[in-house]
């Protein structure tokens, strides 16, 4: 698989990263430890080497996952991971909203390094701005956290441009994550004008709608009882059911170039900035396969236009999270 830059602190990622969190739940059951160790280890046979995520994931079983599956080729891969919840370190459940105090991120990254087998963090992702400290601290810790050699570059999840400005002004900001699809393109009104400035790179989840755009689920799918969607706006059968216009776009696209509708989502974002990284993810190796496969798919400047064309003249209903989620997104 072809690699990316992401930031100028010279960190290349495969061009297509791995999303970890559903493997130890949130969209309902999670997999196997066996079969997740097997599938992490095959996303590296077959070109992947970004691992992405976070001590918020379980809590902690995401990390301690990875740190199994991949100490063995630790020294091929890179791994992103995030601080930022006020999570207790001994029972691992929430206190709160937000934690971003200098003192937390240093502890925050230590537990992580213990969990994920390893001495360094190679991308240390804050996963919520904490309005309660400035961002200027936050930045300023994992400033020295990087000259102490346990993390090599610095991200930021979720958070507005002036907030992006400030901390990148401290410490240079390599990536920055945040929702972006054919079902959500906030990220293009200001901010990625705004990476493209500073010369960040761009991490997006969700990159397949969280599994809308595969053209596999409709009004009539039913999540399990702990899957995350049944919260949300967007997810309602009334917003499936008007959303499906968007899935026969791509569905169109792919059919013609001899690919799925998650193919062509993944090519669209791919051609959008050379600069990008999704991290799709999945508990299942044929999904995975059908993934890299995005990643190797080209889309002609017709496609694209196509799409883009077709797409707006559609209003996606529904919010992307929940109420809830959304007022801690740091806008």
């Amino acid at each position: 698989m072809k690699t990316r830059k992401l930031g100028k602190g010279g960190l290349e990622v495969s061009a297509l990263g791995l999303g970890c969190m559903g493997m130890t739940g949130v969209y309902g059951q999670g997999g196997e430890e066996g079969e997740m160790i097997k599938l992490l280890r095959d996303a590296f046979e077959r070109g992947i080497t970004h691992f992405d995520t976070a001590e918020a994931y379980g809590p902690f079983a995401n990390e301690a996952l990875l740190g199994k599956a991949l100490q063995p080729i630790r020294d091929k891969i890179t791994i992103a991971t995030k601080f930022g919840f006020d999570i207790d370190p001994q029972t691992g459940q929430r206190r709160g909203g937000t934690n971003s105090r200098p003192e937390h991120i240093k502890a925050v990254a230590e537990a992580s390094l213990k969990r994920l087998r390893t001495d360094h963090i190679d991308l240390f992702y804050q996963h919520r701005v904490d309005l309660n400290v400035p961002i200027e601290d936050v930045a300023g810790a994992v400033q020295e956290l990087i000259a102490a050699g346990k993390v090599k570059h610095f991200g930021m999840s979720e958070a507005g441009v002036n907030t992006i400005r400030r901390a990148h002004a401290v410490q240079a900001v390599a990536a920055v994550q945040s929702e972006y699809s054919l079902f959500w393109r906030g990220p293009e009104k200001e901010l990625l004008p705004a990476l493209e400035e500073l010369e960040i790179g761009f991490v997006p989840f969700s990159p397949l709608g969280a599994g809308f755009l595969t053209g596999k689920i409709d009004e009539n799918t039913k999540f399990d009882e702990g899957d995350f969607r049944n919260m949300v706006p967007r997810f309602s059968p009334a917003a499936r059911k008007a959303n499906m216009q968007l899935v026969s776009v791509i569905k169109s696209v792919a059919d013609r170039k001899q690919a799925t509708p998650a193919q062509v989502a993944l090519a669209w974002l791919l051609a959008q900035k050379p600069w990008i990284v999704p991290i799709p993810g999945t508990t299942k190796l044929h999904r995975l396969e059908e993934n890299i496969g995005g990643a190797e798919l080209s889309l002609s400047k017709q496609d694209l236009s196509e799409i883009d064309r077709e797409a707006a003249k559609i209003e996606v209903q529904g919010e992307r999270l929940p109420e809830a989620v959304l007022k801690m997104t740091g806008h």
